[in-house]
């Protein structure tokens, strides 16, 4: 895929499970020619977890894209006026950032980030990540299916003996996803097998 004249934006939420996933993702649009800006939640931002400290992956971030990382929402706030994001991702979307979506709260710069890309008429690609997107979430992710300029990246059950409510994207079809949310389309199929078997 040729990224070359396009800056994508992408946000990063609390699923720390799946940052070494994504990181590999966001190398592929920045040798696409991708200009890509980091944004990142409160939860990246300060968390250290036993997958990485935030340290480690802030650095990580700022490598890979060269530039530097939106984390406030006065930061994030000017990618409305200046229309900026070709496309931006949510990758991983954690269930809370979800929900907040779904219910119209701004409260994170990675929400501004997407309410200003939604007044924009472009592009939302959402890599979702949440072990009640099956529960209570369900309504929520409902909500976002039928949302103007809403994409989903592929995704399915990860754990449906252990985690019967889990929903988890294929990380490694976040770039794919974007591109056809250029073209105003839905990456098919939607919903996939997510888990291998043994």
């Amino acid at each position: 895929m040729d990224w070359h004249g396009k800056t994508v934006g992408y946000a990063i939420t609390g699923s720390h499970c799946t940052f070494a996933e994504v990181m590999p993702q966001i190398q592929r649009f920045v040798d696409g020619g991708a200009n890509v800006v980091p944004i990142v939640s409160a939860s990246v931002l300060g968390t250290d977890t036993r997958f990485g400290t935030s340290q480690n992956w802030l650095k990580q971030l700022k490598d890979i894209t060269g530039n530097d990382i939106i984390s406030t929402i006065v930061e994030a706030e000017p990618l409305g006026p200046s229309k900026l994001l070709d496309v931006l991702t949510i990758a991983p979307c954690t269930g809370n950032t979800t929900s907040k979506l779904a219910n119209a709260m701004t409260d994170s710069p990675v929400l501004m980030a997407a309410k200003s890309q939604m007044r924009n008429g472009r592009p939302l690609v959402l890599a979702i990540s949440t072990n009640d997107g099956l529960g209570l979430n369900a309504a929520n992710i409902a909500k976002l299916l039928v949302a103007k300029h809403i994409y989903f990246v592929p995704f399915g059950q990860d754990n449906p003996e252990g985690k019967p409510n889990s929903l988890v994207a294929r990380m490694d079809l976040i770039p794919e996803a974007c591109y056809a949310a250029l073209q105003g389309k839905q990456l098919q199929p939607m919903i996939i097998e997510r888990f291998h078997s043994a």
